[in-house]
């Protein structure tokens, strides 16, 4: 069975989410693969992977108020925060969503929904450079 492999950067300018959707997609075009599966995996602890609404940006802004105020920052008993208060919260808010996402390949495209998008969810203030790697398995 075949299998393809690639990455690419992306950079950040802080907290929210970043759409990588045609970034995967190009990758799945050159794989030459028609039918298989793609898994996309960020290599970080502190940002993460979601399929989300990709047509109106205020599904994103609730989605991002939902963690701020699911794990605020500045919460007393957290001790692993030598690198800053959004250090301990981009931990968690990474442990609560995913670092992988496994979406199937029809006809060379990502199958994804009409209203789906991939995001980078950045869970940390300060721009980053975050490195995203797809894996594409079919024929």
């Amino acid at each position: 069975m075949p299998a393809h492999a690639d990455s690419f950067r992306l950079s950040t300018r802080g907290k929210g989410t970043y759409e990588i959707t045609e970034a995967c997609q190009r990758i799945i075009a050159s794989s030459g693969i028609r039918t298989g599966t793609a898994t996309i995996f960020v290599q970080h602890t502190s940002c993460s992977l979601v399929i989300y609404e990709n047509a109106d940006p205020s599904a994103r802004t609730d989605l991002h108020s939902f963690f701020d105020h699911l794990v605020p920052e500045d919460t007393p008993y957290f001790v692993h925060t030598h690198e800053g208060p959004d250090d301990m919260p981009s931990h968690l808010r990474m442990a609560l969503t995913r670092t992988s996402e496994v979406i199937p390949v029809m006809n060379g495209r990502l199958a994804l929904g009409t209203w789906q998008g991939i995001f980078l969810f950045e869970h940390r203030r300060a721009p980053h450079t975050r490195s995203i790697v797809i894996s594409v398995v079919g024929e």
